[in-house]
């Protein structure tokens, strides 16, 4: 039997083990749907503050309840795991041909759809109180994704530590100590930049903020070209790039004569049209087209009439 499979069937076995406890199903669904309801009203006048980015905080809160819910989530499942080792479940797989990987895999599958679960209820309570998700479908699935890889993380860290402690109490105290530092030093409930220093510096380094902005950011892009997964191939910097590549593989060179500015002023007023200020074409120039000698034109067209 291929190690796939014998995933799956470790992943129902613990599928039908939470299935038999529906009080735990219930509390897993309804404490998501606290936090947000709870949080979004706690927290409602942010928006308030100067230099906040978006009209609704329930919208920019949605991410980080999804990344809370899946942090806690996975955090716990280390508790099945020194369950089993009590109760000699694993001696008895350990002496089976079953693969020592689709032991612990099982147990990061089921916690993903557990997770994947939570993030949907989470988006569509949002959407029912009034949030809405400018990158549609496509972005609320992607969020859904970031949700379930940044639980398997956690999960495979707290197996790791049940493995390693087989104590409840020990785990409990660890995953205690990271978790709730680790969610309030993110964005998930503040804007990054109105946080203190020191916060924004943690926050560099955070798993868990990295997972909250990617989300965030997914969940606000506004579609291109109609579809949430067009809008980077379709940005000007994209074109850019690609009609250099197109160039590359034509065998043709650049024109040494003509101005490499000339190109830049493209992409510039590309991003003049769509409402981003770029203040230093050479620059994005130099960022996109390597480190050749730059001709810098000098009227006020290349900066001047860029948005203020």
């Amino acid at each position: 039997m291929s190690a796939a499979k014998q995933t799956w069937y470790m992943t129902m076995r613990h599928v039908m083990a939470l299935w038999r406890q529906p009080w735990w199903i219930a509390v897993t669904l309804v404490q998501p749907v606290i936090w947000l309801l709870l949080y979004g009203a706690l927290f409602k006048r942010v928006v308030d503050i100067p230099g906040f980015h978006g009209g609704s905080y329930i919208a920019f809160l949605a991410p980080g309840v999804v990344m809370m819910t899946a942090v806690f989530s996975a955090g716990w499942g280390g508790m099945s795991m020194i369950e089993d080792l009590e109760r000699g479940v694993i001696d008895r797989f350990l002496v089976s041909p079953v693969s020592r990987s689709a032991l612990i895999n099982g147990r990061l599958l089921q916690s993903s759809l557990s997770i994947a679960i939570q993030a949907l209820i989470i988006v569509d309570l949002a959407l029912i109180v009034g949030a809405s998700f400018g990158g549609g479908v496509g972005g609320v699935v992607v969020l859904i994704v970031v949700s379930a890889l940044l639980g398997t993380g956690f999960g495979a860290l707290s197996n790791g530590l049940a493995l390693l402690m087989r104590r409840e109490e020990s785990l409990i105290a660890v995953m205690q100590f990271l978790l709730l530092p680790l969610t309030f030093l993110s964005s998930a409930f503040m804007q990054a930049d109105l946080a203190p220093g020191w916060i924004q510096d943690a926050a560099r380094f955070n798993p868990v903020n990295w997972a909250v902005e990617a989300g965030r950011q997914v969940s606000r892009a506004a579609p291109t070209g109609g579809s949430w997964w067009g809008a980077p191939a379709c940005s000007p910097p994209s074109r850019c790039c690609a009609r250099s590549s197109r160039r590359a593989r034509s065998g043709r060179t650049r024109d040494p004569s003509r101005p490499l500015v000339d190109e830049i002023d493209v992409v510039a007023l590309e991003l003049r049209d769509r409402d981003d200020p770029v203040r230093d074409p050479p620059a994005l120039g130099r960022a996109l087209l390597g480190d050749e000698q730059l001709a810098v034109r000098t009227d006020p067209l290349d900066v001047g009439d860029m948005p203020g």
